[in-house]
């Protein structure tokens, strides 16, 4: 159960990061964004506020921003409709209802004429066989099917109209929170568990280990290790781990005082089976050195991660090895038992991870539709919404696929 609440969290906590980052840019924009959504699929639970529907659904494997102009709008006026309108005191039209109009008296019912609710904002008519009359429509209105209200989305609102700048801030701001969101748990580490110093001093003392049977404290200064000097912790880990159950010589610092240690190193287990002598690495507790953690460790983790793609592109690592959610459920099942320090790391990778992926080329993916503006930046104008869509929606249907097998992957290396 723990290790479901685990999963819940850092995935809820990834997507819901990643997809505010798009939510504020494209609002900041002026952009009507519809439905703000973890999770695909049957919705479990939603509210809206304002102008958007926020909602959880029921697969973990993403989330969205439905921004309008994105996708063709699903009402359209055209010549012929019976619709019932709504005015304020302005005599502007609030409310465009489409059925059921016995249930608003107060409607004023006219069959179409000509309509623009997009650009110049009006509704032409016949009210019960009389002239022809023309109302305004409010940038707020909304049309009402079925008791259901869905805002119009006037073209200044909509994802298309903003400038190329604009619309490239609304998608990279996705990825951008992730890496956002690992600095800010990096700090956190930083800040509650310390951030290491490469000095040659004692970390905390695993109990029963070598070290503690030898009496080391945490503070000590090892000074020489079978009298090669020694500076760093690096210095001392490099040593400790090339002579596993070999006897080494300490000469520690103590307070201003020094004394000597044989210590034997166990052999860690695995093929590798390096030293250890059941020592953590020094750390300090500042703000400055936990941002400065921060940024290191962001930095660490995004270049050995793109390492590791560079070695999937070139086929050095093998597709096999792929996770989806529930290797990653697995794994965090494993990480969940170490510890919360452990568990938060954790997260602060797979939200790298995240936004690392993301920003790949790939259709569908936020840096897809960056190509597709850095297109539009040199032919002067945007490629035709209709075959980006479709490139777009033959890439996510690529995704989903490519999720299938590593789900099925995961699944026979876990249970088969």
């Amino acid at each position: 159960m723990n290790t479901v609440i685990a999963f819940v969290v850092i995935f809820g906590a990834l997507v819901f990061f990643h997809e505010l980052g798009h939510l504020v840019f494209a609002k900041r924009a002026g952009i009507l964004c519809r439905e703000f959504a973890i999770g695909f699929g049957p919705k479990v639970f939603s509210f809206k506020k304002d102008e958007t529907v926020y909602t959880i659904r029921l697969l973990p494997i993403g989330g969205f921003v439905r921004m309008a102009g994105e996708d063709p709008e699903t009402i359209e006026l055209k010549p012929g409709f019976n619709v019932g309108l709504i005015l304020n005191e302005s005599d502007q039209v609030t409310k465009i209802i489409l059925n059921n109009k016995d249930k608003f008296p107060n409607a004023r019912l006219i069959e179409v004429e000509n309509a623009d609710v997009e650009k110049k904002m009006f509704i032409s008519g016949y009210e019960q066989d009389e002239k022809l009359e023309t109302f305004t429509v409010n940038e707020k209105a909304v049309f009402v099917v079925d008791g259901v209200e869905t805002q119009i989305a006037p073209y200044n609102r909509q994802f298309g109209s903003k400038t190329l700048g604009q619309r490239t801030l609304a998608i990279i701001a996705g990825p951008a929170m992730n890496f956002v969101l690992a600095f800010v748990i990096f700090l956190l580490l930083g800040l509650l568990q310390g951030s290491p110093v490469n000095e040659a001093l004692l970390g905390k003392i695993v109990e029963n280990s070598p070290a503690q049977e030898a009496g080391l404290k945490q503070g000590d200064r090892i000074e020489t290790i079978d009298g090669v000097s020694v500076t760093t912790w690096k210095d001392v880990v490099t040593i400790i781990r090339e002579h596993p159950q070999e006897e080494l010589a300490f000469t520690i610092n103590r307070n201003g005082e020094s004394f000597e240690s044989v210590i034997t190193p166990d052999k860690a287990p695995g093929e590798e089976g390096y030293g250890v002598i059941g020592v953590y690495g020094p750390v300090e507790k500042n703000v400055l050195s936990s941002f400065k953690y921060g940024f290191t460790e962001t930095y660490f983790w995004t270049k050995e991660i793109i390492i590791g793609l560079g070695k999937l592109i070139t086929g050095q690592f093998n597709i096999d090895m792929l996770s989806g959610p529930v290797g990653i459920y697995s794994a965090t099942d494993q990480v969940a038992q170490t510890g919360v320090y452990n568990l938060m790391r954790w997260g602060a990778i797979l939200s790298i991870n995240l936004g690392i992926i993301n920003m790949l080329p790939l259709p569908a993916l936020d840096g897809g539709r960056l190509m597709f503006f850095a297109v539009e930046a040199v032919r002067g104008k945007p490629i035709d919404r209709q075959k980006e869509g479709l490139v777009h929606f033959v890439g996510f249907a690529f995704l989903m696929l490519l999720m299938l097998f590593v789900t099925w992957n995961d699944i026979q290396r876990i249970f088969m």
